[in-house]
């Protein structure tokens, strides 16, 4: 086996085998870390000495046989003949000295040994000496950190004797937690024959040369086969092996079994101090251990451990100090019982407690101790798990939370502790939070619930339909919050009120959240208060300027957290409601992308519904469906509560668009909890229902359900078609009907309420009201509603009108801009991902786009395709105007004229200036 990056070590050893053949006797000492190939290097000195005729001895030191007296010397002597009582002389040679412990000669020194043994020894090094000089010898010693007493004697007897035989001494030691001999250092130091030597890790050059005699081509895979094995030739042949298994299926280096028996095998060759020191550091990994708890941990002086420190990273099996792969973690402790890992960690959580270490680190260890005695324990785990829920993670703070409930025996401390553990388990799984329920509220009737649980009591009861006990809970907190003396508690239950009075307003009172009919939100004060605020006054009075203003400025200055999640969904959807649709999408995706960098999810979940709204009023029916099958696929169904109306609903609208009714008809036939219709997403439940109905030709039903949303929305006071346009729905069912007239009705009212404010309502109103119009006053209405839907960013909705406005102007004869609005409908409803919209449109009659080369159509007929102020800009630009001159004549800014324009050229089929039509002004 070719050695990588060792040809200088190679060209010494060399030298010294040409020398010795001279009669120049050599000595090397070959030290490196474990694993990084002195005994290979030995292996190849030996081959080399036999190339020039040199007589190869080996003897290894082994740390079982250290205490063995002349274990190394027996297998380099094993056929040098000795008298049976030079082997008796040996043999006893502890014993005669006077002494019976194991290391008496070392005490004796060298001027003190047994004069028999210092005979038997110097003829000994006088007949390898002779044999030498009848045939060139190398004498090799492999880890002579573990040499027995007796052969250090023996080794330093015969370096005197070096200088003037044809002999090469070539020794090897590895860095551990104890170093060789010290006699043997100072020894070799003084001579002047010595050549010393030191093996390094391999380079990533040198890495990438390993496996490419081991594994194909290397080339990034090198690099990080590198930063795994930190260059250790051992690892990185057992990386290389652990590749050749999986055959390249997974990206990067596979770390297998062959690459943790190698670390295993790495820990196991040194002093048993240096596994203990690899066992501290695998225990305190995540705790950025300091030298010092690492020594108290694995029991060792500080010298030993700034030695066994040293080791570890010469092998490559550290990295700043930390374990570089979980592998050696793995490895450290693989021969650790149960028990023998739960005593460490009970002692790595005491030493932590004592240096005054932060609660989260301490916890750490008690979870994985087990049980634990200690009176400071509850305490610190109690204050990790309230860290991990305040920074947004509730994984890491229920197993807290269940370690402490278990070793805790005070009454009021454990109910407080059952209440944070139904906190933490209800993001991960509100059923799972469920079984702590019935619990708590016991203790919220008998007075022995703080408010702040109480409020989190009250808004879980509610998700899982349990209507009487919550209403009880509110009632108690409403008459709690005159005596409240924290401020942020008070405005927090206020908050949580107005909150629950529009999400469950079956259930939960206007009295009882003390809302005035008249509009006078609290936009000032707690961020978690304005959200909700936002969301109530828009939802009870529509659309207005404070209430958007108010919830992004209280989203600037909340960070998703335990505390703040709920708060964030409302101003989010504050903003939708209010028609600012792309700024809701904007910031829920930030919010979404937050939750997923957390994952927590119930977060992930609720983001994810709440995104899928938003995308189907954006007129994305495919994007809707995929963010509402995540937020299910986060938390199942069965543990949204009546919450799961939302997602529910907005997965049947989503597939109802893209005309997948088989589908949709799954979805419904999903079970619904009961009280779903007492809370806010039963009416997103009622509306989509109501789409499916319509789309499937089943109007009645339709109207039955669109009928029942309007008449709870109006019982509740949330009447607003920002919330759910219900009228449009109900109309085009009266139309299936043929009732014209209620259609009729409809259609105005809902323009009516939608008045300025709600652009997409409006054009939907308008399309709705042209359906149910004379074909004479159909044309108008629908160019307004394209108009304002083309503002209004849905393009589902957009496409609707289009084809509408189309097959307005073919009844009217003009058969050549009916084309173009097909085109463009059909068009639409592919980038909407609705083919079954494309396909219905198609089948309406043959569409031509304007790039089949056929003349364009006439100017009328292209213009009514514009809105007014698109028709303006049309006719300036026509004239050669620059987008700045046309901006200073009409007053609006460069960047509306930019915007106009490239709505124009989408709408003609066009892409340059020169084709704009001409318009008369």
């Amino acid at each position: 086996m070719r050695l990588v990056e060792r040809d200088q070590e190679l060209t010494t050893l060399t030298d010294m085998v040409l020398r010795g053949s001279r009669g120049e006797g050599q000595v090397s000492l070959v030290v490196g870390g474990i694993g990084c190939g002195k005994t290979a290097l030995l292996g190849e000195a030996s081959l080399l000495a036999k190339e020039f005729g040199f007589e190869v001895r080996g003897a290894v030191g082994s740390l079982a046989e250290r205490r063995v007296p002349g274990a190394v010397l027996g297998q380099l002597l094993r056929d040098t003949e000795a008298t049976p009582e030079e082997r008796a002389v040996l043999a006893s040679s502890v014993v005669r000295s006077g002494h019976t412990g194991p290391d008496a000669v070392t005490r004796l020194g060298p001027s003190a040994l047994d004069p028999e043994v210092l005979r038997v020894l110097q003829r000994l090094c006088g007949v390898v000496v002779e044999a030498a000089r009848r045939t060139p010898l190398l004498l090799c010693i492999d880890d002579v950190q573990f040499m027995d007493e007796l052969s250090v004697h023996w080794v330093l007897l015969l370096l005197r004797e070096l200088p003037d035989a044809p002999l090469a001494l070539v020794m090897s030691e590895c860095t551990l937690s104890r170093t060789a001999d010290p006699r043997l250092h100072a020894e070799l130091r003084r001579r002047p024959e010595y050549r010393p030597l030191v093996l390094d890790r391999l380079s990533s050059d040198g890495v990438a040369e390993v496996l490419g005699s081991s594994s194909g081509p290397a080339g990034r895979a090198a690099v990080e086969c590198h930063a795994v094995s930190g260059g250790n030739p051992l690892l990185v042949r057992a990386l290389a092996e652990d590749g050749r298994h999986t055959a390249g299926t997974t990206p990067g280096p596979v770390v297998g079994d062959a690459f943790l028996d190698a670390v295993t095998g790495c820990l196991h060759r040194g002093w048993p101090a240096l596994l203990r020191i690899a066992q501290a550091l695998a225990i305190l990994h995540e705790d950025r251990p300091v030298p010092h708890a690492v020594a108290r941990l694995a029991e060792v002086e500080d010298t030993v451990l700034a030695r066994g420190l040293r080791a570890l990273d010469d092998a490559g099996l550290l990295a700043d100090g930390r374990p570089r792969h979980p592998a050696v973690g793995t490895a450290a402790l693989a021969r650790c019982t149960g028990e023998e890992r739960a005593v460490l960690h009970r002692r790595a959580a005491a030493l932590l407690y004592e240096e005054g270490a932060p609660a989260t680190g301490v916890a750490r260890h008690l979870v994985a101790a087990g049980a634990v005695d200690e009176p400071w324990a509850v305490g610190q785990l109690r204050e990790a798990a309230e860290r991990h829920l305040a920074a947004g993670c509730p994984a890491l703070a229920r197993p807290c939370l269940e370690a402490a409930l278990r070793h805790c025996r005070d009454g009021g401390e454990r109910l407080h502790l059952k209440a944070l553990l139904a906190s933490a388990t209800w993001v991960l799984d509100p059923t799972m939070g469920a079984r702590h329920l019935v619990e708590l509220a016991d203790a919220l009737r008998d007075g022995r619930l703080p408010d702040h649980h109480a409020l989190m009591l009250a808004k879980y009861l509610l998700w899982h339909g349990r209507y009487d006990e919550a209403a009880d809970a509110i009632e108690r907190i409403t008459r709690r919050d005159g005596g409240m003396t924290d401020p942020l508690a008070a405005a927090e239950a206020r908050a949580t009120r107005e909150l629950l009075s529009v999400t469950y307003p079956g259930i939960v009172s206007r009295r009882a959240a003390d809302i005035s009919p008249t509009r006078s939100p609290a936009f000032a004060g707690d961020p978690r208060g304005r959200g909700a605020a936002a969301l109530s006054d828009v939802l009870r009075h529509g659309p207005d300027r404070r209430a958007v203003a108010a919830a992004e400025n209280a989203m600037r200055v909340m960070r998703l957290g335990k505390n703040t999640h709920e708060w964030l969904t409302c101003a989010v959807s504050a903003l939708l409601f209010a028609d600012h649709i792309a700024a809701a999408a904007d910031w829920c995706d930030h919010w979404l992308a937050e939750a997923c960098n957390r994952r927590v999810p119930l977060w992930i979940a609720e983001f994810s519904s709440l995104r899928a709204g938003i995308a189907l009023r954006q007129g994305r029916p495919l994007e809707a469906r995929r963010l509402a099958e995540e937020a299910l696929a986060q938390v199942p169904a069965e543990s949204w509560g009546v919450c799961i109306g939302g997602p529910l609903a907005n997965l049947i609208q989503a597939t109802t668009d893209l005309g997948d009714h088989e589908a949709a008809a799954d979805h419904l036939e999903v079970p619904l909890p009961e009280g779903l219709f007492h809370s806010r997403f039963g009416l997103y439940y009622l509306h989509a229902r109501g789409q499916y109905y319509l789309g499937t030709g089943q109007p009645q039903a339709a109207l039955d359900d669109f009928a029942n949303c309007g008449a709870l929305m109006r019982d509740w006071g949330l009447d607003q078609p920002a919330l759910l346009p219900w009228r449009s729905g109900a109309a085009r069912a009266h139309l299936a009907l043929g009732n014209t007239t209620g259609a009729h009705a409809l259609a105005r009212e809902q323009l009516a309420l939608a008045g300025d404010g709600l652009t997409r309502v409006r054009g939907l109103s308008l399309r709705t009201l042209a359906a149910a119009s004379r074909p004479s006053q159909r044309g108008a209405l629908l160019r307004t509603a394209v108009a304002i839907l083309e503002e209004s960013g849905d393009r589902l909705q957009l496409a609707h009108a289009l084809a509408d406005l189309g097959a307005a102007h073919l009844r009217a004869g003009r058969e050549a801009s009916a084309d173009t609005l097909r085109a463009r409908a059909v068009e639409l409803a592919e980038e909407c991902g609705a083919p079954a919209l494309a396909r219905r449109l198609e089948d309406a009659g043959p569409v031509r786009t304007l790039r089949t080369g056929r003349p364009a159509p006439a100017r009328g007929q292209v213009l009514e395709l514009l809105s007014p102020a698109e028709r303006r800009v049309v006719s300036l630009a026509s004239d050669g105007l620059s987008n700045k001159a046309i901006s200073e004549r009409l007053g609006v800014t460069v960047s509306t004229v930019e915007q106009h324009l490239t709505r124009i050229f989408r709408k003609l089929g066009i892409r340059a200036r020169g084709d704009l039509p001409r318009a008369a002004g």
